[in-house]
């Protein structure tokens, strides 16, 4: 999976003053303003509904806007290719994985559709091209899953958009918001792997529709302010980036009415944000509303999905349908991993807790995993399991710089007498005859993800989620 380092946090505003918190203001004279619960509870609806819209601009900014972040990958329309793995330095998403090789294209799709190509990948390597918008919608895949591993060319379209299908064109997709993202995997086998992979990253291609079919292009985006956002910023401007986001993303029917809740408090097309000129009692409004907003997610990540030995089994990421208006769900999916997968694709476990329902914790306790012979994970592509810091969800550095340990990597590991496979789960090196199996842990508390990608459809599987008949073995204590 694909926020800004603690900016799933960034709103939770404890020990934030109500005296310095930038939010939406309103026409203080206005007859139809709501009365201060009727305004808390438009800022807690509003506050889940934004983030994912907020979170997902954060990044955009750092990835494709801000040559100065440190995260820069490349302008609007460029696709940037890297020839590694993700490791603690990199900061600007939570959660993501240190399988596959990221490539990333941030799509401004306001003047024409993009096209973007890919080659013919060998058939035992997985890859994928999600897209995804500025409201969190997974709208489409290209890869193996879904269109193969032949070579094509494919056309993304903003909202708005009428134009005819140019002939060559596999497959039409239709992004929800003007600025969209197309992150690409490339499944990696080993460290010796990298350069095959360097050679399909090579082989993917993108280029404005006018460009593909040879004609000069008739018109041009407008140049857009972006503001500056990052994690301390967006804990006083939250609803100043919400309306800011909102102009690139047409209201879709079943937004309409949220939509239409966030404009009486000042949020949306011809509102205006201006901190000076709210009351103490209106600010008190918002801020006690996105509070409440930020526990009422926390909550629902803590209890999404099905428990199975400790493993959180869900299914949080899909397309607009996918969510159908419960903005709760779609706040969850971000929070826990933004840009996560839809399950047919990459099914997600999330690890906060051992069998007795305790919080990992690195300097507490050392943690075994161990799958039972014959019972790793069903996957057509292969699986992962990958260890964060648990409180900022980002991976964590360690003496042997190894954040995962996934299928590819079996030739390697140790098995048991009985054919089991253990993974050690453990701040400190479990000795030197365990360590081809250690996941190093935090000093701290432990956040794990197992992916699976590819996951099986036929017994044993994973799916449906949190119904299928293959289950995760327990994390205990050892």
């Amino acid at each position: 999976m694909f926020t800004k380092r603690e900016l799933l946090r960034s709103a939770a505003l404890t020990g934030v003053s109500i005296a310095t918190t930038t939010v939406p203001a309103w026409a203080q004279t206005s007859a139809d303003r709501p009365g201060f619960f009727a305004a808390k509870d438009i800022a807690e609806a509003g506050f889940i509904y934004g983030l994912p819209i907020v979170m997902n601009y954060a990044v955009m900014y750092e990835y494709a806007v801000d040559r100065n972040s440190g995260q820069f990958k490349a302008p609007f329309n460029q696709i940037k290719n890297e020839a590694r793995v993700y490791t603690y330095e990199d900061t600007a998403v939570i959660t993501p994985n240190s399988d596959t090789p990221y490539s990333f294209l941030w799509m401004d799709l306001r003047a024409e559709p993009m096209v973007l190509s890919v080659p013919a990948v060998e058939k035992s390597r997985y890859y994928a091209v999600q897209l995804e918008d500025g409201n969190t919608y997974n709208y489409g895949y290209i890869g193996s899953r879904a269109t193969g591993n032949e070579a094509g060319d494919f056309m993304v379209v903003g909202p708005d958009w009428k134009g005819a299908t140019p002939p060559g064109i596999k497959k039409v997709f239709r992004s929800t918001t003007q600025f969209s993202v197309a992150g690409y995997r490339t499944q990696l086998f080993g460290a010796d792997d990298m350069p095959n992979v360097e050679k399909v990253q090579a082989g993917y291609k993108a280029q404005p529709l006018s460009a593909y079919l040879k004609q000069q292009a008739t018109t041009a985006a407008a140049a857009v302010d972006f503001p500056k956002i990052d994690k301390e910023l967006v804990k006083t401007n939250f609803f100043e980036y919400l309306d800011f986001a909102l102009q690139f993303a047409p209201a879709q029917e079943n937004e309409k009415e949220i939509r239409a809740q966030l404009a009486r408090i000042g949020v949306g097309p011809g509102k205006t944000m201006d901190f000076k000129d709210l009351s103490l009692e209106q600010k008190a409004e918002i801020l006690l509303g996105m509070k409440e907003g930020e526990r009422k997610i926390e909550e629902s990540v803590a209890n999404a999905g099905t428990n199975v030995n400790g493993w959180r089994v869900s299914s949080l990421f899909g397309d607009s349908a996918f969510f159908n208006g419960d903005w709760l769900k779609r706040a969850a999916g971000a929070k826990a991993g933004i840009y996560g997968n839809d399950a047919d694709e990459a099914t997600y476990l999330f690890g906060r807790t051992d069998t007795q329902g305790q919080t990992l914790d690195g300097s507490k306790h050392s943690y075994a995993l161990t799958f039972a012979k014959g019972q790793l994970p069903p996957v057509n592509a292969f699986w992962s399991v990958t260890m964060y810091d648990g409180k900022t969800q980002l991976l964590i550095e360690n003496p042997i710089n190894r954040y995962l340990i996934n299928s590819p990597m079996l030739p390697t590991l140790k098995t048991n007498a009985d054919g089991s496979l253990t993974l050690y789960i453990q701040h400190k090196s479990p000795g030197a005859d365990k360590e081809a199996n250690w996941l190093p842990a935090p000093n701290g508390p432990i956040y794990m993800v197992m992916r699976l990608y590819g996951p099986k459809t036929e017994p044993p599987s994973i799916l449906p989620v949190g119904k299928g008949t293959w289950q995760p073995p327990a994390v205990k204590q050892v």
